[in-house]
């Protein structure tokens, strides 16, 4: 441990420390040790002087207090013993079980060479209807998460990892960032009561926390995903739930240090901070990273400054819809607006695009006969619009889909569909060859069977 200097200010974030020893770089780890403990970051240096942002909180902390350095850096576990265990932002064990680490890096890692970026990569089934037909994914896609509370994005995250791990071995990391407490418990113990928790590791930066933990949560996660991939040698799936809350810790952060913001208090460097993040989101020889980023639209602004960057990094979108889910179909995926880069004749063949443009074609028609059929009832449609309708309730109907992860509360065995038995039945339905079927057949099945 070594002396660097005493406080001289101190702010609800920061501190500014008068140098005694000019040894220090950005990123190195200090401390005070009073009654209590304070640690720090070190984020400039002005010849004399060094600014700190406090990794907890500042309350207590005297101006004069002698500053050591302890580290160079904030470091985390780094080896198989992250999986089923949650820790918080600075790689600290949170769980309340007993942990001896074997081995730490710094969090900080330098993304990924564009030598050793992969970009032609598989496609990444998820045996989930609705996704790998309309918005399927390639291993290393970054995906946006769209949707509030109630419809049903907690179930679908475990499912993805059921699948993902059922049929490729690859393990998961949840990040939470400005997670509720209580949202995170409750992913928790829903991921411990399926059977899951050994399959994850699990970071948050909690909503209760000071801003520097809400920023470094989608770090600390990254730096386990990255072990997973380059260590492991494994195709990880990250969730990241809220990667907007990101953006507003490093506002705060800007705001408490007199930064220059620009319009809607954004930092002036936000692009910067998202590209640093986003693009250690990547595949190499080793394996790949893929992202489902849960997405926060300020008063449903699609066009906010920090919206449309996060979005300019993504390959697809899956939007939770809550109509679709007071229908009682889930996932309540909106097939309108989710959408992927995958989607291109030459990426997923001929046939599924094909598929992918009729049933887009047909499901929009069938939303204008329904306010036909509610003025003047449906006999007055024509043969072919009858057949539209009927069809397309199935098609919404099929797209639902038995959840493993559901299987004790819905009591119906949860099912992995191959995608060529999606293309199968799809095409079936579209070509009438289950017109005598009733439409309630086709819910919550996995491949049709009659």
């Amino acid at each position: 441990m070594m002396q660097v200097g005493k406080i001289i200010t101190i702010s609800d974030i920061s501190v500014e420390i008068i140098l005694s020893n000019t040894d220090v770089k950005i990123g190195d780890i200090l401390e005070v040790e009073n009654n209590h403990k304070y640690v720090f970051e070190i984020i400039e240096i002005n010849n004399v002087s060094a600014t700190c942002v406090s990794l907890y909180s500042t309350r207590g902390l005297q101006k004069g207090s002698i500053v050591n350095k302890i580290s160079d850096g904030l470091e985390i576990e780094y080896s198989d013993k992250i999986l089923g265990r949650v820790f918080d932002s600075y790689g600290d064990v949170i769980d309340g079980l007993p942990f001896e680490s074997e081995k730490k890096v710094k969090v900080n890692n330098d993304t990924v060479s564009l030598k050793e970026v992969k970009a032609d990569n598989d496609p990444l089934w998820t045996g989930i209807k609705v996704i790998d037909f309309f918005a399927p994914l390639q291993k290393g896609f970054k995906m946006g998460l769209l949707g509030g509370a109630g419809v049903g994005k907690t179930v679908l995250i475990k499912e993805l990892i059921h699948n993902i791990y059922s049929s490729s071995n690859s393990n998961a990391v949840f990040v939470g960032a400005g997670e509720r407490s209580r949202e995170g418990k409750e992913l928790y113990e829903d991921m411990k009561s399926s059977n899951l928790l050994d399959k994850m590791t699990m970071v948050f930066g909690q909503m209760g926390d000071n801003p520097v933990s809400r920023s470094k949560s989608v770090a600390t996660g990254l730096r386990m995903a990255e072990y997973l991939r380059d260590e492991k040698k494994q195709d990880v799936l990250i969730f990241i739930d809220n990667i907007y809350r990101f953006i507003q810790a490093k506002a705060e952060i800007s705001t408490d240090l007199k930064e220059l913001l620009i319009e809607n208090g954004y930092p002036a460097n936000m692009a910067n901070e998202i590209s640093q993040i986003e693009e250690r989101i990547s595949s190499n020889n080793n394996g790949s990273i893929t992202s489902f980023q849960a997405i926060y639209i300020p008063a449903d602004d699609l066009t906010d400054d920090a919206v449309q960057t996060v979005m300019s990094y993504m390959d697809g979108q899956i939007v939770l819809d809550r109509k679709i889910a007071e229908l009682g179909l889930y996932p309540a995926i909106n097939v309108f607006k989710s959408t992927s880069k995958l989607v291109d004749a030459e990426k997923i063949g001929e046939r599924h695009y094909n598929l992918v443009e009729k049933v887009l074609a047909c499901l929009t028609r069938y939303e204008e006969l329904e306010e036909i059929i509610a003025v003047l009832g449906i006999e007055e449609l024509s043969e072919e619009d009858k057949h539209i309708f009927y069809r397309s309730r199935k098609l919404r109907n099929y797209f639902s889909q038995p959840m493993f992860v559901a299987e004790s509360y819905t009591n119906i065995k949860g099912e992995f569909v191959d995608i060529k038995d999606v293309l199968d039945d799809v095409e079936n339905i579209l070509n009438g060859k289950y017109d005598d079927i009733d439409e309630s057949k086709f819910r919550y099945i996995g491949k049709y069977n009659g």
